[in-house]
């Protein structure tokens, strides 16, 4: 359809002058820094982070985020903003996650259109020293509401001096191979138009996206060999083998081995990740042994946790995870609160190992 295709001038000449110009952006090592702005020897986000006073100067951005060898196991939350949640509310729950339950990062899912409502998310992140995997929301009518969204993002990361500092990747998603929003050839080319324009605040730029999303399109290996990590839906709930979540770790393997083996050693991670405790008309198993209840989500997450080491040992600094999602309100039976805002099990996973 004609609005898939790429008609503005802007991104044509992206296209044509500066994807041949654009190396993968890596994620950066944090070191030791002198300056003022800096009075600690850690890094962004680590959990014993101190925010400086004042942003720090774009120079310092090569010293600033921590290693992706030390982003493997709980990372932090998916957090559904189609709510658009208050700036208040924002600041309370970001806190909430930071603090209650040592997060170091929010991956953000859905979308809200509100005018400013990114900047809201940035201050948030930054008061709380979050790190945010930022998203463009395809939804699931089939528009091109998306292209919208696409350049306020990128604007609004330009202007926002704080954007860069808590922006950890720009994802494209949520599924959109699977969706078949777009051809995966055009997929690749919308990566490198990213990355081409966000090459000055070394931001990453991916897909989230299932791994038979990738495998139904023939492996589209170009998105593979587009993107700067590989941000992995790992639901294995919806698999046809699927029974209780602590007998899911040969289906969570079995993906993970064909992104370790089609991923050319880039750095992985688990983001929208979990195991519902209820049924929905949206959330149906395609297997009739699945069991849908509280104690298999916990379940879940409890053989995340037990696999800590193993998930560590993946190539390019191990296997970050996500829990997918924060609140019940958000998502029907996926939140670690329920609806009523009570935590639904203990939720203390290892952040190390």
């Amino acid at each position: 359809m004609a609005f898939l295709l790429l008609t503005s001038s802007l991104w044509a000449a992206f296209l044509l002058n500066m994807i041949n110009q654009v190396a993968s952006v890596s994620v950066p090592t944090a070191r030791d820094s002198n300056s003022q702005n800096f009075p600690h020897r850690s890094c962004f986000p680590a959990l014993d982070f101190r925010m400086p006073r004042q942003v720090p100067h774009d120079s310092q951005l090569q010293h600033w985020w921590c290693d992706a060898s030390t982003e493997y196991a709980f990372l932090g939350f998916s957090y559904e903003v189609t709510a658009c949640q208050s700036a208040e509310q924002l600041l309370q729950e970001f806190s909430d996650i930071r603090h209650h339950f040592n997060s170091r990062y929010v991956r953000l899912y859905g979308a809200c259109d509100r005018e400013g409502f990114y900047d809201d998310i940035v201050n948030a992140a930054w008061e709380n020293g979050l790190g945010v995997h930022a998203l463009i929301w395809f939804g699931f009518n089939g528009d091109d509401i998306w292209i919208g969204r696409r350049d306020t993002l990128l604007a609004n990361l330009h202007s926002n001096p704080k954007a860069k500092f808590v922006t950890r990747v720009l994802q494209f998603g949520s599924e959109p191979l699977f969706d078949n929003v777009l051809p995966h050839d055009q997929l690749a080319e919308q990566v490198l138009l990213a990355k081409a324009n966000l090459s000055s605040l070394s931001i990453p730029v991916t897909v989230s996206e299932l791994a038979y999303g990738y495998q139904e399109r023939g492996g589209a290996q170009d998105v593979l060999d587009a993107i700067d990590s590989i941000n992995i839906h790992m639901l294995p709930f919806f698999s046809q083998n699927a029974s209780t979540a602590n007998e899911s770790w040969p289906l969570v393997l079995n993906d993970l081995q064909w992104f370790i083996d089609h991923g050319n050693g880039k750095k992985m991670y688990f983001d929208e990740n979990g195991w519902p405790s209820v049924t929905s008309p949206s959330v149906q198993p395609n297997s009739p042994l699945a069991v849908a209840d509280v104690h298999n989500e916990q379940q879940y997450y409890i053989l995340l946790d037990e696999h800590c080491r193993d998930l560590k040992n993946v190539e390019a600094g191990g296997v970050g995870w996500f829990a997918h999602i924060y609140n019940d309100n958000q998502e029907p039976g996926y939140g670690i609160y329920d609806s009523s805002g009570a935590l639904k099990f203990p939720f203390h996973p290892r952040t190390s190992c």
